[in-house]
């Protein structure tokens, strides 16, 4: 079997190997595939590997040897999957793989709020502490996590694992979902909309990106937040309208923010939450410990295997 890996690179940068892969066919690894090259790259490929690189209607078209698609990561929106199912070409996806990744980044982007780990670094580099008149120096507020509510929106593998961990700081849990009270654990109560917003000291998204949740936090909704209240997304950037928690947090209605994702990646230099008052912003790295890239290869290895076995896990174009 033929097989290509489009954008190598993002997942691999060269800390890992491929071989659990290669040992499966023919496999091209190219570091990445710009739009022009895609055609290309997948010509003579019956199986494509992509984490980035879409492969939409107009590409699939062109590729009559391809037959099978494993998409390296969880979401899968980067296929035309209706055309996919069309021509009977199989597309697999990474489940849960940066579960354990993902709620940690979570919680190092609270802790760094609530603790304000990266200020005082700054701070004690220019000599503050050394010049202090006591043993211990601070110029900001300090909280605590236990006792606070923290609000969920989304109970996934990732929400639930973040509502775990949250009910262990001894916060209350709250969360936004579909879920029927009796499948919840007892720690989580199921609230509204609104009272989500209301009543979270925390408010962390875990949904996916869909036309009803795009910009599910905007001006409306943060203007039920407490002015105390933060905001975490490692979900998708497009969740928050991104001008309105940039204004939120400059006028301070909104107390902080943590943010792996933004709507553009990377983005412009022009995104609001880039220069926003407390907002912390990582390039999207929350998924990317080595651990979870190993996993993610191992299961994309295991998927493409029981692919060319006639036994596909994984799928999400039945």
């Amino acid at each position: 079997m033929k097989i290509a890996i489009l954008d190598g690179r993002t997942v691999n940068p060269g800390d890992l190997s491929w071989e659990s892969l290669q040992a499966l066919g023919d496999c091209t690894v190219y570091e990445s595939t710009s739009e022009q090259e895609v055609i290309a790259h997948c010509a003579d490929a019956e199986a494509v590997l992509t984490n980035k690189v879409c492969l939409r209607k107009e590409t699939l078209e062109q590729l009559p040897h391809l037959k099978y698609i494993g998409v390296l990561a969880t979401g899968y929106n980067v296929i035309d999957i209706e055309e996919a199912r069309h021509r009977g070409i199989v597309v697999t996806n990474i489940p849960a793989y940066s579960t354990n990744s993902v709620v940690q980044s979570v919680f190092a982007h609270l802790l760094n709020i609530t603790n304000q780990v990266a200020h005082y670094t700054s701070e004690i580099k220019v000599g503050t502490w050394c010049s202090s008149p006591d043993f211990t120096y601070w110029n900001t507020p300090l909280t605590e996590l236990a006792g606070k509510t923290f609000g969920i929106v989304g109970l996934g593998h990732i929400g639930s694992a973040v509502a775990r961990v949250a009910h262990a700081f001894g916060m209350k849990v709250i969360a936004l979902t579909s879920k029927k009270k009796e499948a919840l654990e007892e720690y989580i109560i199921p609230v509204s909309k609104e009272e989500l917003f209301r009543q979270s000291d925390v408010l962390s998204l875990h949904c996916p990106l869909t036309d009803s949740t795009l910009h599910f936090v905007n001006a409306e909704t943060l203007s039920w937040m407490k002015p105390s209240a933060i905001l975490i997304n490692t979900g998708r950037g497009p969740l928050l309208d991104e001008q309105a928690v940039a204004d939120a947090l400059n006028n301070r209605t909104l107390f902080a923010a943590g943010v792996d994702v933004l709507s553009t990646e990377p983005p412009l230099p022009s995104n609001p939450l880039l220069r926003a008052t407390h907002c912390s912003v990582t390039p999207h790295i929350a998924w990317a410990t080595r651990e979870a890239r190993i996993r993610l290869i191992d299961i994309a290895t295991r998927n493409l295997k029981a692919f060319q076995e006639g036994n596909t896990i994984n799928e999400v174009s039945i």
